[in-house]
């Protein structure tokens, strides 16, 4: 018997629940796969999208999120997916997986862009130009919260245990308030410019329940430290935090990812994606600090009018002294004048 016939489309408004659907069920697909990123990369940041699918006998089985990332500082490409750690084609028929990957490449000549770029977790071009600039790192959560406490190496447990003795407290928030504040503080002391307030409270308004804030406070109510993070499938993912400086003295940044994870597990969730950090970066070495193995990502390019692989990230050594200004800026500055700039970095 012939297989049915496969045919290539491009999302409609009222395709969303069927794409949602199989981006559920698909084991190679991401939070970052699901629909609504596309309002929210086009209505925030301004960058066109194209969300492409396959359908076999009138079921979607593959999908690929794309966005035309157009930037005078960094160029001009075709993305899967800007702003988020994971993209590419979700899917394992191989020959839709072709056929997108082939309109993905038409797509990307019809409009002139410089590279096409997959955000893979895992390689699917060996013979593609990599950058090898990320890990990430993912863990499962055991069934019990003390099993998870003693899973942590003891230096970093150590810490968590200093944040429960300073008398922090988490919780969970309604808004964006609390970690803004400390987010937008936190990126200005590293150099780089904040993403804009409204983009966070559209992700809390998009994602509801799958989106959430804690902050830890110490016993006065201070805001010490913060994380928005999502839920999908049984996953926890902190993306975005931010810390008081004198949060480290407390231990509130372990202490926070602690009860990120002991919540996480009362509430049976089963795997903790502590996220994407470059490798040589604190970030990197904290993760594996509390027992995280880093999995190289393979973000994977086609070259079209580039001769090398883009290196838009703070460890280039050319954006050193962009960096270093940046920090002189005072907060409401750099607050108002970084949106126009991030919406450029993807």
């Amino acid at each position: 018997m012939q297989p049915a016939t496969l045919t290539i489309h491009t999302l409609a408004d009222d395709e969303r629940h069927e794409w949602d659907a199989f981006v559920h069920a698909c084991p190679q697909a991401s939070f970052f796969h699901l629909s609504a990123w596309r309002a929210l990369i086009e209505e925030v940041f301004g960058h066109r999208s194209y969300y492409l699918y396959a359908r076999r006998a009138g079921a979607v089985v593959a999908v690929l999120p794309l966005a035309e990332v157009r930037s005078r500082l960094f160029g001009h490409a075709l993305v899967s997916q800007p702003f988020c750690v994971y993209g590419g084609i979700a899917g394992d028929d191989a020959e839709a997986v072709a056929r997108l990957e082939a309109e993905a490449e038409a797509l990307a000549l019809r409009l002139g862009v410089q590279h096409l770029e997959y955000r893979n977790m895992a390689p699917r071009h060996p013979d593609w130009p990599r950058q090898d600039v990320y890990a990430t790192f993912r863990k499962p959560i055991l069934p019990e919260v003390e099993a998870n406490l003693l899973a942590i190496p003891r230096k970093q447990r150590a810490m968590v245990r200093k944040g429960i003795k300073n008398g922090l407290v988490s919780q969970f928030d309604v808004d964006a308030g609390r970690f803004f504040a400390l987010y937008a503080d936190n990126v200005l002391r590293h150099g780089t410019p904040a993403l804009p307030r409204r983009f966070f409270e559209r992700l809390l308004g998009t994602f509801g329940r799958d989106c959430e804030v804690l902050t830890v406070t110490d016993g006065a109510g201070r805001a010490l430290s913060s994380v928005l993070g999502f839920r999908f499938r049984g996953e926890v993912l902190p993306y975005y935090a931010g810390d008081h400086a004198a949060a480290r003295e407390l231990a509130a940044n372990d202490f926070k990812y602690w009860e990120l994870m002991r919540r996480a597990c009362e509430r049976g969730d089963t795997l903790f994606d502590y996220g994407r950090s470059k490798f040589g970066t604190g970030p990197y070495a904290f993760k594996k600090n509390w027992g995280f193995e880093p999995q190289p990502l393979a973000y994977e390019y086609r070259l079209y009018k580039r001769d090398s692989v883009p290196q838009n990230n703070p460890l280039n050594p050319k954006y050193r002294a962009f960096i270093a200004l940046w920090r002189r800026l005072p907060l409401p500055v750099a607050n108002a004048l970084g949106p126009y700039i991030v919406r450029n970095l993807g």
